[in-house]
């Protein structure tokens, strides 16, 4: 059978609310904010799949400085997938991506559990699994819970971003200031950070959604600090459901997510093209996004 003309070209801004409305469809339930943000912080990271001027399919290659990549929102539309429009997009969009990469950077992505032997025909290895929990949360969860001894409890926007991007660049694979800054005051969130002898010891962030709200990321030095800041966040969704993706080897964040009746509802197997990057892995309690990592 012959294949379309297919054209892969960057996207349009507009083209970028549609892919993230495809994303909608598909069930990923994406953040209100999410494409004028990701958008924002790296539009040349939209990659459009069109035949004969009509949008089928496209994706991100989101480049962290040139240091770290990630592919996500890979999509082709339901009516032209079966014919091998995919892999010629998923193709295209990994080349360019290395191309924008300083050599011997990774790839990262996290990809659904169905696709997980195609990825790794294109070079990804296997690193875990990060998985979706969601509960419904309890009308009267309180404001906070007590912070626990030592522990300070604050908006984020009170501490420096330098604090911030400073404790973010060990639990993410590069610098992403620009990404952060507006990741942190979009609208309809709410952030927090937790304050021990002075020093940060973790913050998170929570995001509304198309279906309730999101937390991501959650980081923190240890549980104490965790269930403060999940706690502060889960109040900001109060009687609605909200969602943490949660990497499956932190024995820590399963604990939590079990402790707090929230249940598995979707996961995404972490894979990466090249050496998998350095992390305070013990801090990473839940992720920023299945998206952009």
């Amino acid at each position: 059978m012959m294949l379309p003309d297919l054209t892969i070209r960057a996207m349009t801004r507009q083209e970028a609310n549609r892919l993230v409305d495809w994303a909608a469809n598909e069930g990923w339930n994406p953040g209100l904010s999410d494409a004028a943000l990701f958008w924002e912080a790296e539009p040349d990271a939209f990659i459009a799949a069109e035949i004969d001027g009509e949008l089928i399919g496209g994706g991100t290659i989101a480049s962290y400085g040139g240091h770290f990549g990630f592919m996500g929102f890979f999509i082709v539309r339901p009516d032209w997938r079966g014919q091998g429009l995919g892999d010629i997009l998923w193709q295209n969009r990994r080349e360019r991506l290395l191309a924008r990469l300083k050599p011997g950077s990774a790839i990262g992505m996290d990809g659904v559990f169905t696709m997980q032997d195609y990825y790794a025909k294109g070079g990804f290895v296997f690193s875990h699994r990060n998985l979706r929990y969601e509960f419904l949360v309890p009308g009267d969860w309180p404001d906070r819970a007590p912070a626990a001894d030592g522990i300070a409890l604050v908006p984020l926007s009170e501490l420096p971003l330098e604090a911030v991007l400073a404790y973010d660049r060990t639990c993410f694979a590069a610098p992403r200031p620009r990404f952060l800054a507006d990741w942190i005051a979009q609208d309809g969130a709410s952030a927090f950070g937790c304050l021990r002898a002075g020093e940060l010891a973790g913050y998170g962030v929570i995001r509304r959604c198309r279906k309730g709200f999101k937390i991501g990321p959650l980081f923190a030095d240890d549980e104490a600090v965790a269930e403060t800041l999940f706690a502060a966040l889960a109040a900001r969704g109060r009687d609605e459901v909200v969602t943490l993706d949660v990497p499956e080897t932190h024995l820590g964040a399963m604990a939590l997510v079990k402790r707090h009746g929230l249940r598995e509802v979707f996961g995404c197997a972490r894979m990466y093209l090249g050496p998998p990057p350095k992390l305070a892995e013990k801090r990473i309690w839940g992720i920023t996004t299945f998206e952009l990592g």
